[in-house]
């Protein structure tokens, strides 16, 4: 991993704490290319065809949200000092569609950590993470569980 973050370690994730990671704009172009290799639907494939389809146009894929939002954290919220990687996530909703050209912010609120008793070098963060348009309207939500690293192993 790199990113330009400061250090930041388990003791850093504090419960309540809320931030915004920017905008993101994914292209019809963008859209199509990441549907066709790795969700080839007409309604993320083909704009003519999306039309009558059940969304009234091309949209993106889901995942290629979530990925999108991944990266978004990996630069803006996971250090890679201290980031270990994930258990998975809970909780992943689709809540409307993108559409090429969307401005899509993310935000991340630490809604708890606690330190592993079985390795106490780490903790588990669990966040709630949203995605919001242009027109303020949420499109993604996820709950996200992290394995960050601690500043101090002995506590």
């Amino acid at each position: 991993m790199s990113n330009s973050l400061p250090d930041r370690y388990f003791e850093d994730y504090l419960p309540g704490e809320m931030q915004e990671f920017g905008t993101v704009i994914l292209s019809e172009a963008e859209i199509i290319e990441f549907a066709k290799k790795y969700d080839p639907q007409d309604f993320h494939t083909d704009p003519e065809k999306a039309v009558n389809g059940p969304y009234g146009g091309l949209i993106a894929s889901g995942w290629q949200t979530v990925v999108v939002v991944m990266r978004l954290l990996v630069d803006h919220f996971l250090s890679s000092a201290s980031s270990l990687g994930s258990p998975g996530i809970d909780e992943l909703r689709w809540l409307a569609p993108v559409r090429p050209g969307d401005e899509l912010t993310v935000w991340a609120q630490v809604v708890n950590s606690r330190r592993s008793k079985s390795q106490p070098d780490r903790g588990l963060v669990h966040s709630f993470v949203e995605v919001i348009n242009q027109d303020g309207t949420r499109v993604m939500s996820m709950k996200a569980i992290s394995m960050i690293a601690c500043r101090d192993a002995s506590i």
